[in-house]
């Protein structure tokens, strides 16, 4: 574990929770996810979060993932884990992360329940004192703070990062500009590489990318085209690759997870189209579809081309 107060930053990856036909995790497969991730210089590794099924998975079962992705990725890049939900389960979760020498967690939102400001407050209070692990605060549905709240939460020092899934440019403007680097800023809108054009003039220098659980070498195509203002690449990528997978992922809700999982049984990767309730499995038709998209992506962008970091 590092005890460096700073958010990872780049590209982020984020494995999913692979099941084989019994409905168990194929723990295998999510090796191989991982070391997937690795080989292709993913910055950090973000194990049983939303991509991961974290709602779905045993205290046990996050126990064993936490465990491997930390053994795997041996201090290679940070690891981080999911907490939240219920607020003892979230409380159990962080302890299992600091126990296996994670780096820090994703908190998510607590369950069910919108509460107001000061009781949010309160719900990530208690998971930042439960251990010394850092922290980043995940903006999304029932958990949404507003400048007031957030300032009196990074009085803790765990509280290295913000990743945004909302997509409100007003709250994250005035944050941002409020803030300032005492954050690091990570974007978390489904399919980021859709909204990172408008994130990275706000001081976001991180996102979650789920393509590249398959095809990694274009998150980096992509996000070093950006970063350098190659616009024409940038467009080309967008119009080859990204905004035809984001299609697909908006046909159906839980594709978020699921066509990810579709993605990597595409490229070779050993994972089955298998999901646990309520997400349901890519369709027949829009696995074609998908098909499709990632074949053309790999004609045109080869594997072997890869680009220098930025």
């Amino acid at each position: 574990m590092s005890n460096e107060r700073k958010a990872p930053t780049g590209i982020l990856g984020f494995p999913i929770t692979p099941f084989n036909e019994s409905g168990n995790i194929d723990e295998k497969a999510l090796s191989r996810n991982i070391e997937f991730l690795l080989e292709n210089d993913l910055e950090a590794i973000f194990i049983a979060c939303g991509s991961g099924e974290f709602n779905a998975v045993s205290i046990k079962e996050y126990e064993s993932m936490v465990e491997m992705a930390t053994s795997l990725v041996d201090k290679k890049v940070p690891v981080y884990t999911g907490v939240g939900g219920n607020l003892s389960d979230a409380l159990a979760k962080a302890q299992i992360s600091s126990k296996h020498g994670a780096d820090g967690y994703l908190v998510l939102p607590p369950y069910l329940i919108e509460g107001e400001q000061d009781g949010l407050y309160e719900y990530y209070k208690s998971i930042l004192l439960s251990t010394d692990l850092n922290a980043i605060v995940y903006q999304r549905a029932n958990a949404i703070f507003q400048l007031d709240a957030l300032k009196r939460l990074i009085e803790f020092p765990q509280v290295v990062g913000l990743k945004d899934g909302v997509g409100n440019m007003e709250l994250n403007i005035e944050l941002t500009q409020t803030i300032g680097n005492r954050l690091g800023w990570l974007n978390g809108m489904p399919m980021a590489e859709v909204t990172m054009p408008a994130y990275v003039p706000l001081g976001y220098n991180s996102y979650s990318s789920a393509i590249s659980n398959y095809i990694p070498h274009i998150s980096r195509h992509f996000y070093d085209a950006l970063l350098n203002d190659r616009k024409e690449e940038v467009r080309e990528l967008y119009e080859n690759v990204i905004l035809p997978i984001n299609r697909i992922r908006k046909q159906r809700k839980g594709y978020a997870v699921s066509l990810i999982k579709a993605g990597m049984e595409i490229i070779g990767l050993p994972v089955a189209n298998t999901v646990r309730p309520p997400i349901v499995p890519v369709e027949k038709e829009h696995y074609k579809q998908l098909e499709k998209v990632v074949d053309k992506a790999l004609e045109k962008y080869p594997v072997d081309h890869r680009v220098a970091h930025s």
